[in-house]
Order: C-alpha cells, then sequence, then structure tokens
C-alpha cells in the first residue's frame, strides 16, 4: 500500500489521470457485463421455455414472458415481418451496451501505453537534470512507468472477454427467437 501511494505522490498528473480512467473503465466494465448478463440469461431462460413448450405441444401459442408475445398480441396474423422486427427490437435492448465494452477492450491498451510514455518522458528527464545515473536508479523508474501499460492491458482483458461471453450469449437469444418464429410461422402454433 505504500508503494502506491508513492507512486501516486511521485508520479505525474497525466500518470494519475490515466490510472483513474483506466479504473473508470474497469468498473464499467464489470457493471456492463453484470448487468447485461444477467438480462441476456433472464432472456434465454424465459425463451427456451416458451420454445420448449411450442415444441412439445403444452402450447399453442408462445409464452406470454417471451419476448415476441408483445408484437404478436398486437397483430390478427403473425407474419415474417413482424417476427423478424420483434427478434431484431429484442437483440438491440438485450445487447446494449456490448459497444461500450468493444471501445474500452480496444482503446484501454492505447491509454495505458501513454501513461507508460508520459512516466518514461519523465524519468529520462529528471535523469539528464542528475550528474550520473546507474541501473539502480532507472530501472525503478521505469518499473513504476509501465504500471500504466499494465493496467490498461489488465483491463483490456476483461472488457473483451466480456464482450465474447455476451455476444455469445446475445447469439443464443437470437436462435431461440428465430426458432420461435419459425414454429409460429409454419402454423404449428397460435398467437
Amino acid at each position: 500500500m505504500g508503494s502506491l501511494f508513492n507512486y501516486f505522490t511521485h508520479g505525474s498528473a497525466i500518470t494519475t489521470i490515466v490510472l483513474l480512467w483506466l479504473s473508470l473503465y474497469f468498473i464499467a466494465t464489470f457493471w456492463i457485463f453484470l448487468d447485461r448478463y444477467v438480462v441476456l440469461n433472464s432472456r434465454i431462460r424465459s425463451e427456451a421455455q416458451s420454445l420448449k413448450s411450442l415444441y412439445t405441444g403444452q402450447s399453442k401459442a408462445v409464452s406470454a414472458k417471451s419476448l415476441l408475445f408483445t408484437y404478436l398480441s398486437r397483430v390478427e396474423r403473425p407474419n415474417k415481418a413482424i417476427l423478424e422486427a420483434a427478434a431484431s427490437d429484442a437483440i438491440r435492448v438485450s445487447t446494449k451496451g456490448l459497444t461500450w465494452l468493444a471501445i474500452i477492450a480496444s482503446t484501454s491498451p492505447f491509454i495505458g501505453l501513454f501513461g507508460t510514455v508520459i512516466g518514461i518522458l519523465e524519468t529520462f528527464s529528471r535523469l539528464g537534470a542528475q550528474s550520473s545515473a546507474s541501473l539502480s536508479v532507472v530501472a525503478p523508474a521505469i518499473s513504476e512507468a509501465l504500471i500504466a501499460t499494465a493496467a490498461g492491458i489488465a483491463v483490456a482483458i476483461f472488457a473483451y472477454t466480456f464482450h465474447l461471453i455476451l455476444k455469445r450469449k446475445a447469439y443464443e437469444l437470437s436462435s431461440l427467437l428465430e426458432s420461435q418464429s419459425e414454429v409460429i410461422l409454419s402454423g404449428e402454433a397460435e398467437v
């Protein structure tokens, strides 16, 4: 803890801003992931149950919990256009935030690298003012500067991983909605 405090007191304002920015990215990454993961899992469960009841003949209509139900209840006869619009809208709403995860995953390593470059420039600037510099003086300063790059890469790993997990969940939801649409359009099910 002392070395972290020492890092912030001896680091530049830009390095501190970079680490704060990456901290906000880290918090946003987990917030988006947890929120969307819960929403997508809930919707996948509802659609899977609705599809199962259609396939097994337990029901002739989509479940009232299905995302398609709202759209189908407004039309007399289901058609491909309304089902595609319903599925598209459901996926759009369910995947809100995925773009931010992609942005965070792609920009955080560069933000971290920017902090490292600034830290190294400041280190060399301070070393230039001294009469002599040895490895024992340069190495700790450079290693402190590399903390920003490590933080940027760590944030990117989480953001990219979460993005892929949510993208897969969105595919599962899309597949379930498409399967229900096909059953409905085949005439096997009613509204």
